[in-house]
């Protein structure tokens, strides 16, 4: 049975917000690691329009963002979203029925399930199917933004802190 994780990029005021802070190149890395074991990711609409970005080739990248672009395009994506009509490769649509979907895809495969995107992940714990938490934690402060917790806090707990790089901290936490 596969692990549903959410993990994001936060700032020290709870905010994510991927065009005013980004990771590193340690934390970079890390990243690519995961892309590369993870058994697919979950997204919703916008964070999946993000994310496209990664299925064009782009001359002016270095080594790293090109391993990166290659494990984000060879695992599965299972997008949320009633607008769109179709999505692009190696991606389908999650139907009407979004607790059934995700746990269907839960049972039917094994390892880490990426959620992405703050709204989303919302809806995914109010459905009490996201297993594990990640708040990769920046020392920036913005004052306004998205949170990463679009709703009421869970109840959770620390299962593990690591430092990646010179000055981001990972919490893990699972649902108390």
């Amino acid at each position: 049975m596969a692990k549903l994780v959410f993990g994001m990029n936060q700032s020290l005021d709870g905010y994510v917000d991927h065009m005013a802070f980004g990771p590193s190149p340690t934390l970079f890395r890390h990243f690519i690691e995961e892309a590369e074991r993870q058994a697919g990711s979950v997204y919703g609409r916008q964070m999946y329009e993000v994310m496209r970005y990664w299925d064009d080739e782009h001359p002016e990248w270095d080594a790293e963002r090109r391993a990166f672009a290659a494990a984000w395009r060879n695992q599965p994506k299972w997008v949320v979203s009633r607008s769109l009509k179709s999505v692009g490769p190696n991606a389908r649509l999650v139907g009407e029925d979004l607790a059934a979907a995700i746990r269907e895809l839960k049972a039917e495969r094994d390892g880490e399930i990426e959620v992405a995107g703050p709204n989303l992940a919302q809806s995914l714990t109010q459905l009490g199917l996201i297993d594990e938490y990640r708040i990769y934690l920046h020392p920036v402060v913005l004052g306004h933004g998205k949170p990463y917790f679009a709703g009421p806090r869970p109840p959770l707990r620390l299962l593990a802190h690591d430092r990646i790089g010179e000055d981001v901290i990972k919490l893990t936490y699972v649902p108390a």
